[in-house]
This record gives C-alpha cells, structure tokens and sequence, in this order.
C-alpha cells in the first residue's frame, strides 16, 4: 500500500472503553495530542457500552469504581447501574476533549512490529493502516465473546442472542425463554425477564456463590449531603477501597467464611427443597468468579421460573435438548460470558523476529506487572494478564501512570524502542504464579473451564494474588536496567 495511504500517528490505542479513556486523558495532560483511539463500536464505553442487558449494574461500588481526576458525587445508589456509568464515561470523554481522538466503526485485526522502522503498522478489518512508534492495548479481558460448543445453535427457529450483545429489538415479554449458561451477567438480567416472561428455563452447570448485594437507591438527603461535601465521598471510598483491597486477595479466612454464610442464608429463603440443593456450590468462594446480587435467589420462588442442572446436549428448531427432555422455547439468551483469558491475543499481533503473540503465550498469557510483554517492543497493556484485583478503575490509574513513565523516558532519552527484559519478565511471573499457589481458593476445583486459567498447564492468567496497595508498590518503584532499549535514528517529532 502507498504511504498515501497510511496514517502516521505517535501512538495508536485499541479500544475506547474505561481504559481508552484513562490512558487519553493521561496524554493530553502531558501535552501529548498525536494520538488515535480506533473503536470498533459506535460509541464511548467499551464493556458499558456494549453489556446493555437488563439489570445490568456494576459489582464494585460506585464511589470506588471510577476515576480520581473525576469524581461524581451523586451516584443514584451504592451500585452503578449500566446506563448511570455510562453516562460518567461519556461525560469524561468529553470534559476531558478525549472523544475527538476517537475513530469509530474501526476494528483492528493485525498488529505488527517492524524492526527495521521500529514502529508498528496496525491493520484493520476494512484494510485501513496505522504506523506508529507506540501501541497501547485497551482490549482488556471482556471483549472476546464465548459461545458454548453445543450442537445445533444455529437450527433454533426462534430468536437467539448472547447476553454482551442484547437484542432490544426482540421482544420478550410474555414468552418461554431459555437461558443457557450462568455468567455474572445471568446472574443480574434473568430476575428481570422472569417478571416479564411467561416462563423461564434457566440451565445451570455449575453451583456458584451468588452472595448479597445490598443497592437500596440514596434517599435525596444523602445525595444532597454527597454533593455538599465532597469528603464524604472520599470518606465512603477509603472505607470501600479497605474492604475490596482485602477481599480480592482471598486470604482473609474468616471474611470468606462470613461471606459463604451469607450467600447460604440466601439459598436457604429458596422454597423447593430439590432446587435448593442444586443451587448449593461445591467450591470455596473466589474459586470462580465471585458474583454478587441479593434478587437472584428470591427468583426461583417464582412460578415461572425452572432450573435445570443437567447438561445442554443439543439445541433444536424449537427448543434445548437437555438430560433427554427437549424444553420449546420462543427465545434463548446464552449467557456463556468471555474468552476472559485471551486478552490482547484475540486479535494477530507479532513482535519482533515476527514472532506472535500466540506462539509468546502458548502457556498462557504473561507479562511484566501486567502491561509489557518481551519481544514487543512500544506495546503496552490495560487490564492485562494477573491485572485483576479489586477495582479495574484503580488498576486502570496505576497502569496509565507506568506507561506515561515510560513514555516520558522514551522522549527524554531519545529511544527509538523499549521492550522489558525476558529474565525480568519471567522472574516476576515466576514469583507471581509462585504467591498464587499459596491461595486455597485458586487451588480448589470448581469446573473444568475456568474463569482464571488458560495454556496447556492451566496457568493462572487473570488475578493478580496481592492487594491493590502492593499493585501500587509495584508499579511505582524503581526499575534500573529493567528494559531493553535502542536510541532512535530519527527525532520522535517526525510522527505526526
């Protein structure tokens, strides 16, 4: 393709989401303006943007699930809903002038690194071509969906959708509807449906925790108090950031306990003694993905409401063969989650050498402190591998403050390239997968697919085993000789 044709730009971010948007605004308060966002949706928000279904509401509260440089003080209730935070993301991507970097409708499909330019050239689905010196992934764990390897999807007559791309154009109510699959997203849109719906199958393969969740809306007193003082806020958050900070390292045995007491005091208010038992997990809390609701159970008291536990064998023309007993439906919403485990590998990107991602990360996804992986040199990841830990907005921070460090370096010093050392790398992923085998909850079995691992040797590849003080620790202390690093042949003022 001509050079004509291409578009030079200093940097190039994947994704307008939460993580787009941190990493934007961390630019262009350094004065940094060349740059684009390429989103593949039309609009703002990534998985906000995208997971419109019923009820959907976040699991980390509000006070502690958005940014520093922004604080919003009247959140309707503890929990944001879908709609309220994307709201708040829009209101950042355009307070902060962020949304004009964005090119919408542009999916990447190709990145690769060039080492004789020491840059990438990122190719899109429509053939489009970005060169740049510096790549930042903001893809995270949740854009990769999963559909379930189940015969005969596609024969079903009725309307299918799977639960991060609802159809608001299929109108539900007063229809049998199956849900196949238990995702967290299962978890907040079927006690909806069940109150609009004639009937609703939910299929179940595993027990998990479905602990309270309480989200009773503020009163106007307390939104006015919020709004009058911003302390209270900041307060609210501390005490919030205290409780998620311990809790996601799943160390804290007598915590977990009182949470497993909670979430059976919860089962217990379900009636059928029969559909009681099925809904008793077998596992510790924490060894899936923890899930948090206080309207779920109470929906299986409905009438219209069935749980089936055995396995989905086959989707029909008119309905889900499962244990023998074929079940019509008019619609079926799968709600099977994500690839979580892929990250950036969900599209094809090379290094240098021309070697892949993929080949990189046969044993599972890795990188240094979550962000850079070796032998890519100027690729920088948010919500990367073993990233996961308490509040993705606070990890988001620390991690936009480690690349804009690194960036600041690369000017200052006239690099052409950085890329982390491999020893440096696979020292910290050792010590890392090292601390996670000392964690009960990550050891236990809880199915064979599982939320956190991934590679032929079941690597854990999503949680980071510490708390978000030692996330913050490691990512601000100093680093000598950590990278590898080559002295440009051209001034950084050429991209542009």
């Amino acid at each position: 393709m001509l050079k004509s044709n291409v578009t030079r730009r200093r940097l190039v971010v994947i994704g307008a989401g939460s993580a787009g948007l941190c990493v934007g605004v961390n630019l262009k308060k350094a004065g940094i303006d060349d740059f684009v966002i390429l989103e593949k949706g039309t609009g703002v928000g990534g998985t906000w943007y995208h997971n419109s279904y019923p009820g959907a509401e976040c699991d980390v509260q509000s006070h502690l699930y958005q940014f520093s440089f922004e604080q919003k003080s009247d959140w309707s209730a503890p929990y944001g809903s879908q709609a309220e935070i994307l709201d708040y993301l829009n209101h950042c991507y355009d307070k902060f002038d962020v949304r004009r970097h964005v090119q919408f409708g542009t999916k990447v499909s190709d990145a690769n690194w060039s080492d004789d330019e020491s840059q990438w050239r990122v190719t899109t689905d429509t053939g489009e071509i970005f060169e740049c010196q510096v790549l930042i992934s903001g893809l995270g764990m949740f854009n990769d969906l999963k559909w379930p390897t189940v015969e005969g999807i596609e024969d079903f007559e009725g309307d299918y959708f799977h639960s991060a791309r609802w159809d608001h154009d299929v109108d539900l109510k007063g229809k049998r509807v199956g849900v196949v699959g238990l995702a967290a997203s299962a978890i907040q849109f079927t006690p909806e449906l069940a109150k609009e719906v004639e009937h609703l199958t939910v299929y179940q393969r595993t027990a998990n925790w479905v602990v309270p969740k309480p989200n009773t809306p503020h009163s106007q007193e307390t939104l006015d108090a919020f709004c009058a003082d911003p302390n209270l806020v900041k307060k609210s958050r501390d005490e919030i950031y205290d409780v998620w900070n311990t809790l996601c390292t799943f160390t804290d045995k007598k915590l977990l306990g009182e949470i497993e007491d909670s979430g059976m005091a919860q089962i217990a208010e379900v009636k059928d003694p029969e559909t009681r038992d099925k809904l008793v997990p077998h596992h510790p809390f924490g060894c899936k993905r923890p899930l948090f609701s206080g309207v779920y159970y109470p929906m299986f008291n409905r009438d219209n409401v069935e749980l089936v536990t055995d396995k989905v064998d086959q989707v029909t023309a008119k309905g889900v063969i499962s244990g023998g007993v074929e079940r019509e439906f008019d619609a079926i919403v799968y709600a099977t989650g994500f690839r979580t485990t892929r990250y950036l590998s969900s599209i094809n990107v090379t290094g240098r050498g021309g070697v892949g991602l993929d080949e990189a990360w046969e044993d599972g996804a890795q990188a240094y402190l979550g962000i850079t992986t070796s032998g890519f040199p100027n690729l920088f990841m948010l919500y990367g591998p073993n990233t996961n830990q308490g509040s993705i907005m606070f990890m988001l921070e620390r991690q936009t403050n480690y690349i804009m460090r690194q960036l600041a370096r690369m000017e200052d010093e006239n690099l052409a390239w950085v890329d982390i050392r491999k020893d440096v790398m696979d020292d910290y992923n050792t010590k890392l997968q090292a601390q996670l085998l000392t964690i009960d909850v990550w050891q236990a079995q809880c199915g064979s697919d599982h939320y956190y691992r991934s590679g032929p040797n079941r690597r854990m590849v999503v949680a980071y085993p510490r708390s978000m003080d030692d996330y913050l620790e490691d990512t601000t202390k100093a680093e000598p000789e950590t990278f590898e690093a080559e002295v440009s042949r051209k001034n950084v003022d050429a991209w542009g």
